[in-house]
């Protein structure tokens, strides 16, 4: 398996690279916003026309494919960048992204973007980083997708979101992200269904709980396993 350094590194936000210098001054291009649970921030298919840099909540990036199935490509948040990379080719919107509960943004046209990273060549340094590590995990969960059965690639994405969006509590790590049993599926690759299934599973043998408040993952050390392919 991946060192747990090596999986997150797309999950260092875009924001903590940069030299306080740079990141006053890209912030100062941008104009503050406030989105709603919901919410859409970037539309899939739509023309790049800015950037939108998340300073507080949660957002969720969803790829829709023609037959109507919603992927869950990655959770962004505080410090993340969203719609960069169709900025910097010009080419449409891959994803939507979506607010999870309210978020505090700051959104940047396209073309004061293209212009800051031209006069910081050391925050377009970054940007190039930040994209490549994010090809690289997507890379690795395409891998894993056909590598793996859907039982482990949902025991793997669980301990991720413990470790990005878990709350210690007294029973177990609480999930914070609020996703569906559609949209664990999505970033799964599986249907509904199998995931239900599973997560039925998981709670009969005491794994995971479901309460109004979320998921609570009761043994970690058990999803491990599973994620390693043991019973």
């Amino acid at each position: 398996m991946p060192s747990r350094a090596g999986r997150l590194d797309d999950q260092v936000p875009f924001l903590a690279r940069l030299e306080t210098r740079e990141r006053v001054a890209l912030l100062e291009l941008g104009r503050p916003m406030t989105y709603g649970p919901q919410s859409v921030l970037v539309h899939q298919d739509e023309p790049s026309t800015h950037v939108v840099i998340i300073l507080g909540g949660w957002t969720k990036v969803t790829h829709s494919a023609a037959n109507g199935y919603e992927a869950l490509l990655a959770l962004r948040g505080p410090g993340d960048v969203v719609g960069e990379a169709s900025a910097v080719s010009g080419r449409p919107r891959s994803a939507t992204v979506a607010a999870l509960g309210q978020v505090e943004a700051v959104t940047i046209d396209r073309g004061g973007f293209l212009t800051h990273l031209a006069e910081f060549p050391t925050t377009a340094l970054h940007l190039l980083t930040l994209i490549g590590d994010r090809t690289r995990a997507s890379d690795r969960r395409r891998v894993e997708q056909g590598a793996l059965g859907v039982r482990e690639r949902l025991a793997l994405l669980l301990l991720e979101l413990s470790r990005t969006h878990g709350v210690q509590e007294a029973e177990g790590v609480r999930l914070t992200a609020g996703l569906s049993q559609h949209e664990l599926a999505g970033a799964v690759g599986a249907s509904r269904e199998a995931v239900a299934r599973l997560l039925k599973s998981l709670r009969e043998r005491d794994i995971v709980r479901t309460s109004r408040r979320g998921l609570v993952l009761v043994r970690p050390d058990r999803l491990r396993r599973m994620g390693g392919g043991e019973a």
